[in-house]
Order: C-alpha cells, then structure tokens, then sequence
C-alpha cells in the first residue's frame, strides 16, 4: 500500500476520532449533566440518547434506563417524563406505566439548567488545557494594526467601488482598538464584531465608527462599509500587519541572487515599511524599472541589500522566495476565553434579531458546517481542536437556555409560567407547542445545512478553478 495512501487514512482516521470525541463528547456532556442532577434529585430517568430518532443500538442498564445511540445526530435528549412532556422527540411513553408523583419547581430548573452547566464546566477545564500548553496563532491574527488599504473593493452585486477605508482615510500602521465602542483584541474578533455590527444612519446607509491609534493619537473615524463576497457581509478594505519572513530560496531565483536567506526579515523596500505581502508586491510592481533597497532583519543585525533594476520580469515580485510570518503560542487564561466566546455568541445572537444587521440564519453553521470545522482544525493542530470545542460548548450552554419550546430555556419558561400561575399548563398545549417547535428546529438546521453544504463546494471549486486556470495559461505559453 503506497505511503501517501497509508498517511491519508491515518489522517481521516484521526480527524474523526476527534470530531466523535469532542463533537460527541460536548453532546454526551450536556445530556449527562441533566442525567446527573436528575438523579440527584430523585427524579426519574427513563431513557439516555445521544441522538434524535430511531435507536441505531444500545441497551437497558440495572437501573432501568434505556442508553441508546440513535440516527439523528443533532443533539440528544434525556428522557424526564416527571419534568416535560417530549413525546414528539423521544416517542410515547408506556401508557400502562404507573403515574410519577410531580416534583418542585426547584428541582425543575436545576435539572434542565444542568446540561448547560456541565457545558460550561466542560468549557472551562479544556480554556485551563489551553491556558497551560497554549493557543497556537500567527502575527496577522493575533494583531488588529492594519497592514495594508485596498484601493478599490468588489461589491456582492460585483461592482467595483472605491474601498471605504481609503474613503474614510484609514492609513497603514493604524491599530483599530474599537468598533462602534466595542473592543477588539485580535484580527478575528475585529472581523466577527465588523460583520456583526448593525450600524445605519438616519437615511438607511451601513456605517461603522472606528476607534484607532495613529502616531500614538486616539482618533475615531467613521467608514461606511460595502457588502462583499458571495457572504453578503461587511467588508472596508483593509488586510493584517505582519512581518514577512523568508521561509525558502530558490537557488536559481533573483531572491538568492540578491543574498537573502531563510529567516530574514523584510522590514521596508526602499523607505516603505512592508507591513503586508500585497505591499510588498505593489512596490516592486511600481519599481521594476530601477534598483530598490531591501531593508533586512537577519539574526538581529540590519543589513541592506540592492535589488537590482527588473524591467523585463513579468513577475518582478516573484524573486524565488516563499514568504511567511511569525507562528507563536498565546496563553489566554480561562476568563479571558471565556470573555472571548461569551462575547462572540452574544454578537451572533444580537445581529440575528436586529433588523438593521446583515447577519441571518444563512451565515450560521449548522452540524455539517461545525464538523468541517472540526476536520480542517484536526488536519491543524489539535489546540485548535480544543479552542473550537470551547466555542462549540459555550454555544451549546448559551443557545439551550434560550426561552424556546424544545430548549432547555423553553421548559424552564413553561415550568415558570406554571409556577406564577399557580397550576401546570395543559398538557396538549404543551405538547402541541413542543412538536410545532421540533419541526421549526429541525427545518432550521436543514436550512443552515444547505448554506454549510454551498460553502463546502464553493470553496472546493475555487482551488479547482485556478489550477485549470494556471493549466489553461500553462498550455497557451
């Protein structure tokens, strides 16, 4: 069997491994804490599922419960005929099965806030795993200084309009502390809390207040932002500072020509400081014709060398190098992820119900879109795998206290309902209310399904279409 083949299964071996074991592991989390604490509270527990639907297998414990795996893998349930009635999810109980004394209102809100408890708990000993052996990242996510403004900017409608952070005058080397009053930390975040952001003047039109630091002067500067990509998102036109790194020479490029060597740091051409691989490549495009100086950082020693006058190079930026920046670990510490996560899902959620945000239920990941998450973070780095089931349970905890039928939150709201009114609430009302409900749940997570499953093609068929591309141009030469 050839290596490459034996490599690739191990691989995909791997990766789901650790999608069952964390995916599925943040599922049975959940599930086992409602488990637990309806055990502790001496309530009945007839039936324990990871999964919806008919059982795939599983058996009947000494204690009586049925444990069973079944087909539908969205989530789970643990089945509490004392606390709600979920018929429509987990299938009739046994009509001749004795009636189970009511319990309190209090044992009813311990036991369905249990599942996101233990999701929390769960969250925090992997942000601790975290904290200890630490979060891999790279210069441009881990900072918010901008390295370069695009001059122009393709709209969703495919337009080509000037690109609103050269409108609104943002420089290079600005930092962005803020958006809309919001702090932001890193790159992503200050991504998430821009697409998220709802902002509109009086007469409709998307702005946003930024809050930079430019030569060491607080400023607030209001772009009004353009939607972009097949996403409909907002977008300004500015991309990360970083610095780039020569990672490998070719002997025979004008890069060993010029004397660079692996671990050099381009810091400036001529007196333009290189922030960005897009500057890098406008400058030398600009230059060809004469000599730049190419400032560099080796070893800690400033050197400067002369890179010839290149008018004939179709590619003057190509000089045989492969350019990279710097990878590092980060240390966050449990609160701070937490804040993090929290803040993030908190945005999501608030954009979703604001009718002047671009965010809908299109952009959000469903199972697929959270498994192939989960498989592009395995091929990574498994701390990845770790920050990402933090997320996945902080979203879990999060969404399943949310006041809808179905949810956790939902029968902690019909269980305080019954409570305030002194009498339970119907039982057909209730059961009605949860099928209804379990049909708009599962009709949700069909629908973000599809928009996961476009995305997937999408972005396979985008390297697709440029190595026919690079074939195509490779066959007329």
């Amino acid at each position: 069997m050839p290596v490459d083949l034996i490599t690739s299964l191990f691989s995909n071996v791997w990766t789901i491994a650790l999608i069952v074991l964390f995916f599925g592991g943040s599922i049975f989390v959940h599930e086992l804490g409602h488990f637990l604490a309806a055990r502790r509270r001496g309530v009945k527990v007839t039936r324990f599922s990871i999964g919806f639907g008919p059982k795939i297998f599983g058996w009947t414990g000494k204690d009586g419960v049925d444990y069973r795996v079944s087909w539908i893998p969205l989530g789970g349930y643990v089945a509490l005929p004392q606390l709600a009635d979920m018929a429509a999810i987990e299938g009739e109980e046994d009509p001749d099965a004795e009636p189970l004394p009511p319990v309190s209102y209090s044992t009813r809100m311990l036991v369905f806030v249990a599942g996101a408890f233990f999701n929390m708990l769960f969250a925090f000993a992997l942000a601790t795993i975290i904290w200890l052996v630490g979060q891999p990242t790279t210069s441009d996510q881990a900072t918010t200084q901008i390295g370069y403004v695009v001059d122009e900017l393709e709209t969703s409608e495919g337009d080509v309009v000037p690109s609103p952070a050269s409108q609104a005058g943002l420089q290079v080397g600005d930092t962005i502390h803020a958006i809309d009053g919001s702090r932001v930390d890193d790159w992503p975040d200050l991504l998430q809390t821009l697409v998220t952001s709802a902002g509109r003047t009086e007469e409709g039109r998307r702005y946003n207040v930024f809050t930079i630091e430019r030569a060491g002067e607080m400023l607030e500067v209001t772009i009004y932002p353009q939607l972009a990509t097949d996403e409909r998102i907002r977008k300004v036109g500015i991309m990360a500072a970083y610095e780039l790194i020569v990672g490998t020479v070719d002997p025979a490029g004008m890069g060993a020509t010029l004397g660079l060597e692996v671990g050099d740091r381009i810091l400036a051409l001529d007196d333009t400081p290189i922030l960005n691989i897009q500057t890098y490549a406008d400058h030398l495009y600009a230059h060809q014709d004469r000599e730049v100086m190419v400032h560099v950082n080796r070893a800690g020693s400033m050197m400067e060398l002369t890179l010839p006058a290149q008018p004939d190079a179709e590619q003057p930026a190509d000089l045989g190098l492969q350019l990279t920046t710097d990878s590092k670990l980060v240390y966050p510490t449990p609160i701070e992820q937490f804040n993090s996560h929290v803040g993030m899902t908190f945005r999501t959620l608030g954009s979703l119900i604001n009718p002047q945000s671009e965010i809908g239920l299109s952009k959000l990941s469903g199972p697929v879109g959270i498994i192939r998450v989960f498989h592009l973070a395995a091929q990574a780095d498994i701390r990845l795998v770790l920050w990402f089931t933090i997320l996945v349970n902080i979203n879990l905890a999060i969404f399943n206290l949310l006041p809808i039928p179905v949810l956790d939150g939902g029968h902690m709201m019909f269980a305080t309902i019954s409570k305030l009114r002194g009498k339970a609430l119907p039982a057909n009302f209730i059961m009605t209310t949860q099928s209804v409900f379990m049909m708009l749940l599962l009709s949700m997570i069909i629908y973000v399904s599809f928009f996961d499953v476009r995305r997937i093609v999408r972005d396979n068929a985008a390297p697709a279409a440029t190595e026919e591309t690079a074939e195509e141009a490779t066959t007329e030469e």
